[in-house]
């Protein structure tokens, strides 16, 4: 596996900075047919806590999202406990990335200042050529998603699915402990 991919893979998981120009979009669905407003205890649906594993998912920051989630539930009001069956709901998560493009294209002139460079007229005369050029800007990134789910024990039915996506930058792996609490804190915070 390429090293950079490696990289991105790794800091997947961290993608929350604090920067307001690279916020994260968070939002969440909620099966309206259950209640939970009596909910009091949590397990994980799962010994793997995660529902699907990539891969090539780096295991200390697996273990880092674990604990955050657990965290973020009990600071909720909510008690652990080990076993399941015993629950009001069961929780698990998925994580994953995409590589994007986006291209911005705009007239020449756009970026002038004033928007009637020298292209509007085209240069020969008063009514010349309408052509005008065009300034394209392509930038790759990668965007991270981080989901969490909720199930009712009693019905086994699917509860509460919450999301967070996030542009993946350099400065994301700069602390990736607090960026990983900020998001799930974020995500856990919807759920009601």
């Amino acid at each position: 596996m390429k090293p950079i991919k490696i990289l991105i893979l790794s800091t997947l998981l961290t993608f929350i900075a604090g920067c307001a120009t690279n916020s994260a979009k968070v939002d969440f669905d909620k099966n309206t047919n259950i209640e939970t407003v009596n909910y009091k205890t949590f397990a994980w649906l799962t010994e793997a806590k995660i529902m699907a594993s990539p891969v090539d998912i780096n295991p200390v920051m697996k273990e880092r999202v674990d604990n955050s989630i657990e965290q973020a539930f009990i600071a909720k009001g909510y008690q652990l406990v080990s076993d399941a069956e015993n629950a009001d709901f069961t929780i698990s998560y998925t994580v994953g990335s995409r590589d994007k493009i986006k291209v911005n294209s705009y007239p020449a002139t756009y970026n002038s200042g004033f928007g009637w460079g020298r292209g509007y007229y085209g240069g020969r005369g008063y009514y010349g050529s309408m052509t005008m050029g065009t300034e394209t800007s392509v930038r790759q990134y990668t965007e991270g998603k981080l989901a969490i789910d909720v199930y009712d024990v009693k019905t086994h039915q699917p509860v509460w699915h919450g999301w967070a996506t996030k542009r993946i930058t350099s400065e994301n792996s700069e602390n990736p402990l607090a960026t990983i609490n900020k998001i799930v804190v974020e995500v856990v915070s919807k759920f009601n």
